[in-house]
């Protein structure tokens, strides 16, 4: 998933993540998943709605941070997903550059680093091409429209000992 395709400031209920378009079920298996569907995504043709699956990855669930969500910003099924509430009780739509500042400022404080607006999409492919998941999964399930993904793995493994190296 794109960040641009959940946090927007300009919010249309038509082309937007609404709290409505999240449905939270068990798999065969019986594991919770979530699904988010895209009333508008990069990779979808107009009118097209796409899904994106989310579950629980070891100790992090967004699941349980999608409920978590629900339960300290309340809202209409109709308002945006990532939202939060001014100082007079309004809904407002998360906006990507003030969550990527909250991020950086989480990130930046733990000594991680900062992040840029593809960063998660990169990580997400990185983590799971490291996991030995077959590339065309990583490919499909990641939504990119071309292979750059390989290159960002390539490039990052020509500099991963000067950012690595130092983990013990």
């Amino acid at each position: 998933m794109h960040f641009g395709e959940v946090s927007r400031a300009a919010f249309s209920q038509e082309k937007h993540l609404t709290r409505k378009d999240v449905f939270l079920g068990l798999d065969l298996n019986g594991k919770a998943y979530a699904r988010l569907d895209l009333p508008s995504a990069k990779m979808a043709c107009p009118g097209e709605t796409q899904s994106v699956y989310l579950v629980a990855q070891g100790t992090l669930s967004p699941i349980a941070a999608l409920q978590n969500l629900a339960s300290i910003v309340p809202a209409l099924l109709e308002d945006p997903l990532f939202s939060w509430h001014d100082h007079s009780g309004a809904t407002r739509p998360m906006v990507k550059h003030r969550a990527l500042d909250q991020i950086n400022h989480i990130t930046a404080a733990w000594g991680w680093g900062t992040a840029f607006r593809h960063s998660f999409h990169i990580g997400g492919a990185s983590f799971y091409l490291a996991q030995k998941v077959d590339p065309e999964i990583v490919h499909l399930v990641g939504r990119w429209r071309s292979l750059a993904y390989e290159t960002y793995i390539c490039a990052f493994e020509q500099v991963a000992s000067q950012h690595l190296e130092p983990i013990q």
